[in-house]
């Protein structure tokens, strides 16, 4: 009989052994390890994150009733007190720079034409969690939590950076640490509305588009023709020399300010700091930052990052992680086998099928449809 690797275990060919045996040298993670090593750790929490289990005792029985996988998929048995204690004390620097070669892997698979225009979306969401619990993520007496920050590639569809920090720490604080790509489009909301920070973009050759909040007036320079549909204005202007009396203002370049009707608020004022693009063009960029909203939302609701499988703050981050390297491999898969449904619709089945023996590729595939039967009574006009 011909032996078939299940569909979990051809989700994981997407993560190259060599290179993954590379980081958990880099980084030490196996060291002192007796039981459980890194690779099992990190098949313990996908199928967590894919399997739906809300502790590490549906983990453990989990494994126990597929001990027949175990061998094909590299691991050995699955103890709830080892992995407790390895999301606790491993450190999570691996897990961050397993993703990191995921995204290189994946953008391989990218169609055609994406990347013309490198636009990047910046947003952070919140993840509540027990102040009893979690006393580490504590902001008030009765509200705790961390912030997932994200820069999110909307034309590739998957996140390109994330930070993890408690929740009080402010999301320009965190953007400030990204890594700026030259050359690239960043699209924020008002939350990044920061002139230091427009100045590191507009240093580091980048272009920006966010909105203005309603106390930062501007000084126009010129008007231009409204062009485009639910475009209001159009000007190039300039922000206030002066922050106040001691301090001057780091951000002393043109903007350009758009201001874009909506038909349920009040208008949007946007800046950039490109001044060739068409105000209909700024305005669609922005328009785009609704997908990130998207993703966070996808990622709530298909993954696990409401619950957690354990109280550290390393573990927190580790489950995290994982859930985003769970979206990277359902996204690579849902590429390479070049499925029909959407990825919603891919998910589900992985998660349905995830211990089936059966190539990933036969997941979408539409059963080929039975020869009728003839009747007896058919079977009986036919005789001669």
């Amino acid at each position: 009989m011909r032996f078939e690797n299940t569909v979990l275990s051809d989700l994981l060919k997407a993560i190259p052994r060599s290179q993954f045996a590379g980081l958990v040298a880099a980084h030490g993670s196996d060291l002192r390890a007796r039981r459980l090593l890194s690779w099992g750790q990190l098949v313990a929490l996908l199928v967590a994150q894919l399997g739906g289990c809300r502790s590490l005792r549906e983990v453990e029985a989990l494994f126990a009733s597929q001990a027949g996988s175990h061998y094909h998929l590299g691991i050995g048995r699955i103890c709830r007190s080892t992995l407790a204690t390895a999301n606790a004390k491993r450190p999570a620097g691996m897990f961050e720079a397993l993703f990191g070669c995921l995204l290189e892997r994946l953008a391989g698979r990218l169609p055609e034409g994406v990347g013309r225009e490198a636009v990047r979306l910046i947003d952070s969401t919140s993840i509540r969690l027990s102040t009893t619990l979690f006393q580490w993520a504590q902001l008030s007496a009765d509200y705790g939590g961390v912030k997932l920050h994200l820069v999110y590639d909307p034309a590739a569809a998957v996140p390109a950076y994330f930070t993890i920090t408690p929740n009080k720490i402010p999301d320009i604080s965190a953007a400030r640490t990204l890594p700026l790509v030259p050359g690239t489009i960043y699209v924020m909301d008002r939350g990044y509305c920061d002139f230091s920070f427009w100045a590191e973009l507009e240093k580091a050759g980048c272009r920006f588009v966010t909105r203005l909040r309603r106390p930062s007036p501007t000084h126009p320079v010129e008007d231009r023709p409204a062009i485009g549909t639910g475009i209001l204005a159009d000007r190039v202007v300039r922000l206030n020399p002066r922050l106040s009396a001691q301090r001057s203002n780091p951000y002393d370049g043109l903007l350009r300010e758009v201001v874009v009707a909506r038909p349920d608020g009040e208008p949007l004022r946007l800046v950039s700091n490109d001044l060739d693009a068409t105000a209909e063009h700024i305005a669609e960029l922005y328009k785009r930052r609704w997908q990130i909203e998207l993703f966070f939302k996808w990622i709530k609701q298909n993954l696990k990052i409401k619950r957690f499988l354990g109280t550290s703050e390393n573990a927190v981050k580790l489950q995290i992680i994982t859930a985003l390297i769970a979206y990277l491999l359902l996204h690579y898969a849902h590429r390479v086998t070049f499925a029909r449904t959407s990825r919603q619709c891919f998910c589900h089945l992985v998660q349905a099928s995830l211990w089936q023996r059966r190539p990933l590729a036969a997941l979408t595939r539409l059963p080929k449809p039975e020869p009728p039967s003839l009747s007896h009574a058919q079977l009986a006009l036919a005789l001669p």
